[in-house]
Parts: C-alpha cells; structure tokens; sequence
C-alpha cells in the first residue's frame, strides 16, 4: 500500500517495495507459508498535482478512497481465512486494514483488539492535530473519533473500542492526543514504562491484555524503533526499542495465535542505511508469522 499522503515527509510510498528487495516473500515462504501478492491495488497522483484541502485534515480525499480500497481488499482477505500482511506507505493506512478487518469481525460476531507498536499516538482529529497530517489522526478515527469522513470510512461507525487498544513504545504523545487517549481508555506502555518496569514484564501485561479480544491487529510503526536499528523511517526518535525488543514482543504476540492481520509501516527508504529498517521488518513480520530462534 505505497499511500505517503498522510506524512510530511515523503518517500514511505517506496516502503512497499524496499520490504520486498529486502525479501519479505523468501523469509514468509522459508517458514511454510505460502504467499499471494496483492499488488496495485491503489494508484495514487503524484502528490504535487493534489491539492492538501483541509488544513487539519490534507489530503483527505484521496486517502479516504485509497483506504477505501484497502479495506475492501482486507476483507475479502480475512473472510477467506488468510492473513493480509499490509506494507506501507504512511500510518495513515490502518484506516483501511482496520475497516476490513472489522467488516468480517462483525459478520463472524468477534471482537477486535489493535496492538499499536509506535513512538506517537496516531490519536489526534482534526481539531487537535498540529501538523494536519492524518497519519496522526488514523487511529482516533479508527476509534470513532474526528471528522466523520474518516470515522465512517467503508462502513458507518467505530471500527474498534479504544479499550481494547493497547500502545508500545510510546514516546512523543501531543498534548491534545494525550487528554483524549485517557478519556477514551486506551491502554499505553510508554518507553519509560518499559524502563521503570522491565520489557519482559510488559510484554506479558501486553499478552494478557488481549485475552478480552477474539481476535488482534499488529499495526507496527517502524519509527516505535531506536533510529541506531532503524534508520530509514520519517520520523527517527531517539530512546526507541531496540531491535532484539522489537523482535522478541512480535515473537510473543504470536503465541496469543490471535493475531489475524498485520501492517508494518513507514519503510522510508530515502532515508535508509544499506536498507537495514526493510530487512528488519521482514525479520519482524516473520516472528509475528510463527518464526523462532529455536
């Protein structure tokens, strides 16, 4: 999904394809799945001839109908009992991959939990946004908050309860998204919680957060990582997770055998060292998809 309309900084349209030159098929296939490609399923303008509109809210035309796409293709994917690994592109699309996603949870009666691995909250709308980038608006608007375009995007109405959300490795919360991600209930393990209480400790608190839900969504921001292991992503944070960290929650996670659908976003390869942040992601993709050290 090259969608890199919801960034300032673009260039995580390429994403798709470093992942790929990095060898996200050979890994996947080598631990015995078998994959399907769903390429082209989005063809975007170039953005200099798009017009940002909505100063709170740019480009909200065009990332509603990439979304839109998205989320038809999601669900067709997970109504048919396969797993849509969605690779980005901005954050701005798990506007789609949770849209699909809910669409076959409710016609299954399950309920949904979003494991949100990312150094931001992603919880802003259109009147707290500092940036009126809606890649960080897509998971308040996933959890039916801001403007209704994006908050009835494919179907009409909440696509998860903010409760059965839970943050990682946080650590650049605004102050609009931070007020309203504790009034709607969210669950955070910020950087400094992990520092205060361990990581082993909250990656168990993490697992037995989601024994409420049926069935989970990994929506793994790339910048949730130290810049020193991942280089190639648009906005780099020092004090991150590093590597072994990353690797090892994604490894965790899977055991839950919960997990249904995935993204793994902002690859900016502009950016990149020797494509070091693509490799890592499909090492990461792969602990989520069943692999182990041993």
């Amino acid at each position: 999904m090259p969608l890199d309309f919801g960034a300032s900084r673009h260039g995580s349209d390429m994403g798709p394809s470093a992942i790929r030159l990095a060898g996200i098929k050979e890994k996947l296939e080598s631990i015995g799945h078998t994959t399907y490609v769903h390429t082209d399923i989005f063809k975007a303008t170039a953005q200099e001839y798009e017009k940002p509109g909505n100063p709170n809210a740019k480009y909200l035309k065009p990332i509603v109908k990439a979304c839109n796409t998205l989320a038809s293709e999601v669900e067709i994917i997970t109504s048919e009992g396969d797993f849509p690994l969605v690779l980005g592109g901005d954050h701005s699309i798990v506007l789609g991959s949770l849209a699909g996603l809910a669409a076959t949870a409710h016609k299954t009666k399950q309920t949904i939990g979003v494991l949100y691995v990312d150094a931001h909250g992603d919880f802003n709308t259109h009147e707290t946004t500092p940036s009126g980038n809606i890649h960080g608006e897509c998971l308040a608007a996933s959890a039916g908050l801001g403007l209704p375009e994006l908050t009835n995007l494919y179907f009409e109405g909440q696509k998860v309860d903010p409760k059965n959300i839970c943050f990682v490795g946080s650590r650049d919360l605004d102050p609009g998204e931070k007020k309203l991600m504790k009034e709607s209930g969210v669950t955070v393990f910020t950087m400094s919680d992990i520092d205060r209480q361990g990581f082993d400790t909250v990656v168990e608190k993490v697992k037995a957060f989601f024994k409420k839900v049926d069935i989970i969504h990994v929506s793994f921001d790339m910048d949730c990582l130290d810049p020193m292991f991942a280089p190639g992503t648009g906005i780099p944070l020092p004090g991150g997770l590093t590597n072994r960290e990353a690797l090892l929650l994604m490894e965790e996670i899977a055991t839950t055998k919960k997990v249904k659908s995935a993204e793994i976003v902002e690859v900016n390869p502009i950016l990149d060292v020797r494509n070091q942040t693509a490799i890592l992601a499909v090492n990461l993709a792969a602990r989520l998809l069943g692999e182990t050290l041993y």
